[in-house]
């Protein structure tokens, strides 16, 4: 498995726009277009709002990748 570290540097970031910092897709449509499959989980639990805030500490799974993110966030 594939594992990348994103560091917030605010509160929170929307999911799917976590995806495309990530580089897991292009665009932020294209990550709510992978949410929406069902293709992504947030700590192991399936998530189908795309725009979901995840936060440090937060884990987020596509197949084989997982985004760990950290920060404190502000």
């Amino acid at each position: 498995m594939q594992t990348i570290d994103f560091e917030l540097d605010r509160d929170f970031v929307e999911l799917n726009q976590l995806l495309k910092l990530a580089g897991l897709c292009d665009s932020g449509g294209a990550g709510k277009q992978l949410v929406a499959s069902g293709a992504v989980r947030v700590d192991g639990v399936p998530e189908q709002r795309k725009t979901a805030k995840i936060r440090a500490g937060q884990r987020v799974r596509v197949g084989d990748v997982e985004i760990q993110v950290t920060g404190t966030g502000g």
